[in-house]
């Protein structure tokens, strides 16, 4: 039967501006008694990226538009926030008393411009955006494992997003490098023979949900998942081929 096997990477040291985020992986691996194989996957919570990119910003050096402050006066949320959501999205789609939903500059969207507080730093006026382009983390993560470790793994960057009719957030696919994020199963054979219509598979995004089971998003202190089993194809892939078409989109 196919066996799929996740570990959290616990005891990461909390990650600084400029860490060697491979260096680190493949030290815990090693606490762990893991050695790093060709086709595993390696599933990073984009806050560390963030972290090791050095994506702070501290709130009291932020200069507010009167677009942000008029926002800020609907959603009941500090300007200076609300000024950096602005500059890190194409566009606001919703505002209510204490969220803001945007398609981010990278395409996807999302709650507040995936801009964090929680796990930054001791200090309410540091905030943490997302990486400036995952997609471009991930390949870069990819090659300094490849060389560190000489095998050749798939990197997937994940984030927890919310969704528009369920409750609850899900990990989900931001950025990827050595697969292919999504999977078209269209005309494959059913149980009966008749071709799959319409079945395309979220690759990508699974695998980064199943690794949130594990990573948790409080004091768990494991923002690294090595996964082994995962069935995906290899290839350049990106975060574009997970996005729907504004043409397709039905909700905006």
């Amino acid at each position: 039967m196919p066996t799929l096997t996740l570990t959290a990477l616990s005891g990461i040291p909390l990650v600084q501006a400029g860490d060697d985020l491979a260096a680190l992986t493949l030290q815990a691996m090693q606490r762990h008694g893991l050695t790093l194989a060709d086709q595993d996957v390696l599933v990073y919570a984009s806050k560390v990226i963030s972290k090791a990119e050095g994506r702070f910003v501290r709130l009291r050096d932020v200069q507010v538009s009167a677009a942000a402050r008029a926002i800020a006066h609907s959603c009941e949320k500090d300007p200076r926030l609300v000024e950096l959501i602005l500059q890190e999205s194409r566009e606001v789609l919703r505002v209510r008393p204490g969220l803001i939903i945007v398609e981010h500059r990278q395409g996807f969207v999302c709650a507040n411009a995936g801009i964090d507080h929680s796990n930054v730093a001791d200090d309410d006026d540091m905030v943490l955006l997302l990486p400036a382009d995952a997609d471009a983390s991930a390949r870069s993560l990819q090659q300094r494992l490849r060389q560190l470790g000489g095998v050749d793994v798939a990197v997937v960057i994940n984030d927890s997003h919310g969704r528009a009719w369920r409750l609850g957030t899900v990990g989900v696919a931001v950025g990827v490098a050595g697969l292919l994020p999504l999977a078209d199963r269209r005309g494959q054979p059913d149980l009966f023979d008749r071709p799959l219509q319409v079945t395309m598979l979220g690759i990508a995004d699974e695998i980064a949900a199943a690794a949130s089971l594990i990573m948790g998003g409080a004091a768990e202190s494991a923002p690294i998942v090595h996964a082994r089993g995962v069935p995906y194809t290899s290839g350049d892939g990106h975060l574009s081929d997970l996005l729907r078409p504004r043409q397709l989109d039905m909700f905006r």
